[in-house]
């Protein structure tokens, strides 16, 4: 035998003894869980290098408080929330303590509790359409008729104007009949729901209008104050709301912040933030936001353009690798315009088209 092939050998008997004695040492407890274990030298290299991006995100943790602090005691930040109460809006000041602004008028809550209770009565029905066999519907539908039977009876106390209030009671009494004859036949067709929908629609427009304008009348009035408040330091101001798909396009917040800020500040001072909830923290949009005025500070540092990590660092080049991809299988790709980092258009659909956009146009 070899020299090299007695010393490998001897390797081997020495390990697996080595194991052995190890397995003769430990207790019967450790039995289940104990054993040898085997690592490629692949797999210990693959793990070093992924644990490079794992530190990263600690780093930028830490390295993220030091920021916020920072850019807070320079900079001015509003945060436009979403609630359901209209919003909420905050004004973080350096050296100050942050400014609340007030709630929306509670009218706006009234409007859209009545809208939504009327489109509410489509879901506890829907999935039992000219079916009779089927009635579990019936003790929610019953449980929310009192409900909606005591907003109706105690409409004249709430605090809304009176035009306003005789549209709400022509809403919640539709609504009374509608589940009281739903009730009364056991059965709920289509018809009658495409028919209650179509009847209700007209009214359902007023409130959706009257909200809006209640609160977009609210929130212009507050940052008129605040942006005169700021004075010089407006112009160094950042803004940020938060949204989800639904509210992406049209977002009120967002818009209403955009009326106190030059077109040059859209995706540069004034963010909208995606989230997938309607609500979130202060504490994560203010890490979003300092994460993203950070981000810039590093794009230019190393590429030499203070917004490239605004985007998917490797969305250009996934650009470039879709078309070539789409090529060589056969079909065209399907892509929208390149847009050159730093755009200022607005973050939402802004393509115009045919086809209605409002509930106006729908009529």
């Amino acid at each position: 035998m070899k020299r090299g092939c007695r010393l490998l050998l001897a390797t081997l008997l020495l390990s697996a003894g080595a194991s052995a004695a190890r397995a003769q040492s430990l207790p019967a407890y450790m039995a289940p869980i104990a054993g040898t274990t085997t690592t490629t030298a692949a797999e210990i290299a693959t793990a070093n290098t992924l644990a490079l991006n794992t530190g990263m995100f600690e780093l930028y943790g830490n390295a993220g408080k030091i920021f916020q602090k920072n850019i807070l005691g320079k900079h001015p930040v509003i945060l436009g929330m979403f609630s359901g109460a209209g919003g909420r809006f905050t004004l973080f000041r350096p050296n100050l303590p942050p400014l609340e602004a007030p709630q929306v008028p509670v009218v706006y809550q009234l409007l859209k509790s009545v809208g939504h209770s009327t489109m509410a009565l489509a879901q506890v029905v829907g999935p039992y359409l000219d079916n009779p066999q089927d009635t579990s519907w019936r003790g929610a539908m019953l449980a929310y008729r009192s409900r909606m039977q005591s907003a109706l009876d105690t409409l004249d106390a709430t605090p809304m104007q009176a035009d306003w209030r005789d549209t709400v009671r022509i809403i919640l009494t539709a609504n009374l009949a509608f589940m009281d004859d739903a009730v009364a036949k056991g059965v709920v067709s289509f018809a009658s729901l495409e028919a209650f929908g179509k009847k209700q629609a007209p009214e359902l427009a007023k409130v959706v209008s009257w909200a809006a304008q209640t609160q977009v009348a609210h929130w212009m009035e507050v940052l008129a104050g605040w942006k005169a408040m700021l004075g010089a330091d407006w112009d160094k101001t950042y803004a940020a709301s938060n949204t989800i798909y639904v509210a992406r396009q049209n977002n009120v917040l967002f818009s209403v912040l955009a009326q106190f800020f030059p077109p040059e500040a859209i995706n540069d001072r004034l963010l909208l933030i995606e989230t997938i909830s309607f609500t979130t923290t202060q504490a994560e949009m203010l890490e979003s936001l300092t994460r993203i005025i950070a981000d810039r500070s590093v794009g230019s540092l190393f590429f030499g353009n203070y917004h490239l990590m605004d985007y998917e660092l490797m969305g250009g080049d996934a650009r470039l690798a879709i078309i070539a991809e789409a090529g060589k299988r056969g079909i065209k790709a399907n892509l929208p315009p390149a847009v050159p980092f730093g755009s200022h258009q607005w973050p939402a659909l802004v393509t115009e088209g045919p086809g209605p956009a409002s509930i106006a146009d729908l009529k």
